[in-house]
């Protein structure tokens, strides 16, 4: 069930992405009195799932869920139905416009996927806003898991920056970014209540950007561990705990009377029969318990939202679009500095593309329309991003030819354009196929 609710996420999120791109292009060639044979979301190689003629276009939903398109008459496309550029152009034809009506006709699709982007993140602020953990909330510093160990955290800090950037949201995301991104050479943090500067080795560029650590914590927030609540007929409940027992030791090790603490030595000592120290009220007390196979004893601990707030940050609709925009645009910016460092071979293609199986992931296994809506934005944006790359078969690609056009007065023929296309076609076939393979050799390598 939870791989249905992933899948009908991505493809409601790409069915309605696919259907605005392409009334991106579909509307200013009715403006532009150019005719529009097919609008079809998916493909249809052999046949349709569904299909209606209304006037001179057949609108239509294919079976092959990999995009979707407008085949407009007298233009060199995907679909390489090459007959009717035999004839002499007619008026209602691509090739008959001027250029700068089809360059506006070819900018429309991903023109609507920017503008529905930076839309979509600006309604997202505005009906949901923005919650928060802020980092001098958290006064019991990190808990550091082993990727942030590798890079010299410890239990117990608190970051103040990373390389130039106040670290004023608690997350790891933002550690990572700003060292995979935007190159962050040093951390900063307070420890035993003196400032450390980390440098941070440029191999944690690729580290971190790897596929496989894409998952892993760099840290969390550390926190107490008080019991709540002890189940019946568990083994906490066995060993005599009680609501408000705070537990400092597992196994003849100190916990600190910290959550992370405890459970890294659970898991160490899972299906094991150990001594633990507990602080009741002034009293410390030892107890023998027997930890379950999976590490657990039977208590709900109190929980972390008792100890630190979230912050909410609300916007009004006059504030969520600019907010929404600046987002959007620094997510595209995060976006070229990823390619180009993909250039400079600092992040390996391989382990940052995926496929159908990686995007969906994104969406998670529950359906929250607030996440639902947040990732539409970010695909809208790669979308647009992706097909202005200079690829023939790609709106980038045709884009390029035109603006050659423009700026020479020299129209390409067609037998270049078909020729081009069909290289481009191929080329993205490739990166399909190539992202989705990563996809499957990551899934069967796990």
């Amino acid at each position: 069930m939870e791989y249905v609710v992933m899948v009908g996420q991505l493809m409601l999120s790409l069915s309605i992405l696919i259907v605005l791109h392409e009334m991106g292009h579909f509307l200013p060639a009715r403006w532009f009195k150019t005719r529009v044979e097919k609008f079809y979301l998916f493909f249809d190689p052999g046949f349709a799932l569904f299909k209606k003629k209304v006037g001179e276009t057949e609108y239509g939903i294919g079976w092959l869920p990999l995009g979707g398109y407008v085949k407009i008459s007298g233009m060199v496309d995907e679909s390489f139905d090459t007959e009717q550029l035999k004839e002499e152009p007619q008026p209602w034809e691509f090739r008959s416009k001027p250029a700068w009506q089809r360059l506006i006709i070819m900018l429309g699709g991903v023109t609507v996927n920017f503008l529905l982007g930076f839309l979509l993140y600006g309604m997202y602020l505005w009906i949901w806003g923005e919650e928060y953990l802020p980092a001098e909330n958290v006064t019991y510093g990190i808990y550091a898991d082993s990727l942030g160990m590798d890079m010299g955290l410890k239990d117990g800090d608190k970051i103040l920056t990373i390389g130039d950037k106040p670290f004023d949201k608690f997350s790891d995301r933002e550690v990572i970014r700003e060292v995979v991104i935007n190159g962050a050479k040093n951390i900063e943090v307070e420890r035993d209540g003196q400032k450390v500067s980390l440098p941070v080795d440029e191999k944690f560029v690729d580290i971190l950007s790897r596929s496989k650590n894409k998952d892993k914590a760099l840290f969390g927030p550390r926190f107490p561990f008080f019991v709540k609540e002890v189940a019946d007929g568990l083994p906490a409940a066995k060993a005599g705990m009680k609501p408000g027992d705070q537990v400092i030791s597992l196994a003849g090790e100190p916990t600190g009377g910290y959550y992370h603490a405890f459970q890294r030595l659970a898991f160490k000592n899972k299906g094991r029969t150990v001594d633990m120290g507990v602080l009741r009220g002034g009293d410390t007390l030892n107890m023998s318990i027997a930890l379950t196979e999976d590490g657990k004893i039977g208590v709900q601990a109190q929980p972390i939202t008792d100890f630190y707030k979230t912050r909410t940050m609300t916007y009004s609709f006059a504030q969520a679009l600019p907010a929404g925009f600046a987002e959007g645009w620094g997510f595209l910016g995060d976006q070229l500095k990823a390619f180009k460092k993909m250039f400079q071979g600092k992040i390996k293609a391989s382990e940052s593309l995926g496929g159908f199986a990686t995007i969906g992931s994104l969406f998670g296994t529950e359906w929250e329309w607030s996440h639902f809506w947040r990732m539409t934005a970010i695909l809208s944006l790669i979308l647009a991003f992706m097909n202005l790359l200079p690829i023939p078969a790609l709106d980038g690609g045709h884009v390029m030819f035109l603006l050659y056009e423009v700026v020479t007065g020299r129209k390409l023929s067609d037998k270049f354009m078909e020729t081009a296309t069909m290289v481009g076609f191929i080329i993205v076939i490739g990166l399909v196929l190539y992202a989705n393979g990563l996809d499957f050799f990551r899934w069967f390598n796990k």
